[in-house]
């Protein structure tokens, strides 16, 4: 018993739990498992000037999120801090009770509670307060906005959009000064807030540039207390399902169209590419939906890259120019090295009253655009073919350069269209200018301009 205890000790500290939390933890007869405990030395980080105020916990399915939220809620935050309110937000399922119950039970059988269950309240005798909050519909959650707690937890936060996500961090507040307030999401990938969580959590962890967040990624083999039978259960999944309930894959969607899209064989660090590749840009135009563009190289042995992206909405024809001459210079390209630069067929049409289309207005800076090829269903099919499989031995024929963060973020929650499933399903920006297809569409434009490129390098030769 002592070595078993010396050996959590340990792996506590490491973690870089502090003392007083593995005291709480061992009152309340909590014996957190490697990565709970990461999770919950990110928690309290939470408490110095410029730590996280968002910690994420999530991946695969079994992965132990409920107990860690749950543990850190009641275990550790509402007893160091008496008097604060805390709200810890549900899914509702068939079994929604049972399963509050059940999980009440496993985590505060040690520990002096009062559950008000016709309230959804549990009191402490500090005084501090936990609201239970259940949503079947994401309006549901509109019943706990405008009210103050100190720490919010939500499970399956991806189940809400980035707008309620961000109105229950407005309502992550307090008043008191020995308490600052954060917020504990767990989930898994999929949902109508895939995007915006993986833009918001996955993304900065991925990159190594976490700031106001931390994410603890975490899979079944990271929860002891699981049986052989639940893992098997979940490699019972196929396509995307496999790869996010198994294998916590944030590059999934479901749906997902792009399924041999891998971040680890297709996103590379940047380089500076041999000025006698061929070079062209695409572009996919856009005023109040941003306007991208992006650059691209292609070596002697047929690999292409995307090497760079302007990214913009809100922006007139002269900046918008300005901005693509920028990128053009930081890769020592000259616009007239360019072999072409593609856009969509729809500005080149005059528009309202306006003597001038938008095509003509970018030649008057210096940009001279041509007709891209905007066939979806064909150019969905370029792009498949140029990711390759490499699960089936088919090496990737297009590699991205990292700095390419839109398009990264954009291939893998592209879907199938439901009403033609060989094509993409269009999707926007939301309010918050996140999401969208642009980045897809203006790399399309321009891995569809590969089969020109190579019949007029063949006539030249």
């Amino acid at each position: 018993m002592t070595t078993a205890l010396n050996r959590y000790l340990a792996t506590a500290v490491a973690a870089k739990c502090p003392s007083d939390q593995i005291i709480n933890f061992r009152l309340g007869q909590y014996c957190a498992q490697p990565k709970q405990l990461r999770f919950h030395a990110a928690a309290r980080l939470a408490d110095t000037e410029g730590g996280p105020t968002q910690v994420g916990y999530g991946g695969a399915r079994g992965g132990a999120k409920s107990h860690g939220l749950f543990a850190q809620l009641v275990l550790d935050d509402c007893q160091r801090a008496p008097g604060i309110k805390a709200l810890y937000l549900r899914k509702v399922g068939k079994q929604a009770r049972e399963q509050f119950e059940d999980l009440r039970g496993k985590v505060l059988h040690s520990t002096e509670h009062a559950y008000k269950q016709h309230l959804g309240v549990v009191k402490f005798p500090n005084g501090s307060q936990l609201f239970i909050g259940h949503f079947k519909n994401e309006s549901d959650v509109d019943a706990y906005l405008g009210l103050e707690y100190e720490v919010i937890a939500i499970e399956e936060a991806t189940t809400l959009t980035a707008m309620k996500y961000q109105a229950l961090r407005d309502s992550n507040r307090t008043s008191r000064d020995d308490f600052r307030p954060r917020i504990y999401t767990s989930t898994n990938p999929g949902g109508v807030g895939h995007a915006w969580y993986k833009r918001r959590y996955i993304d900065p962890w991925q990159d190594g540039k976490e700031t106001d967040t931390r994410f603890i990624f975490a899979t079944v083999e990271d929860n002891a207390f699981l049986d052989e039978d639940y893992r098997r259960k979940l490699e019972e999944n196929t396509g995307w399902r496999l790869r996010a309930y198994r294998y916590g894959d944030w590059d999934i969607a479901a749906g997902q169209y792009f399924t041999t899209w891998r971040r680890d064989v297709h996103v590379i660090e940047p380089f500076d590419a041999p000025l006698d590749w061929t070079w062209w840009a695409s572009m996919d135009y856009g005023f109040v939906h941003p306007t991208v563009v992006h650059l691209f190289a292609r070596d002697g042995d047929g690999m292409t890259y995307i090497v760079d992206e302007h990214y913009q909405a809100g922006w007139l024809v002269k900046r918008q120019a300005e901005a693509i001459r920028a990128m053009l210079s930081r890769n020592d390209i000259h616009y007239g090295r360019l072999e072409r630069f593609v856009t969509g067929a729809d500005i080149f049409a005059k528009r309202g009253n306006s003597e001038t289309s938008i095509a003509q207005q970018y030649e008057q800076h210096g940009l001279k655009l041509e007709p891209a090829n905007m066939d979806r269903i064909n150019g969905a099919g370029q792009m498949l073919d140029l990711l390759g499989d490499v699960s089936a031995g088919q090496a990737p024929r297009v590699k991205v350069f990292n700095r390419c963060g839109r398009l990264i973020e954009c291939i893998p929650v592209m879907e199938h269209d439901p009403y033609r499933p060989e094509d993409v399903m269009k999707i926007d920006t939301d309010e918050e200018g996140l999401g969208g297809d642009d980045a897809y569409d203006c790399a399309r434009y321009g891995l569809m301009e590969l089969d020109n490129l190579v019949k007029r390098q063949a006539r030249v030769y």
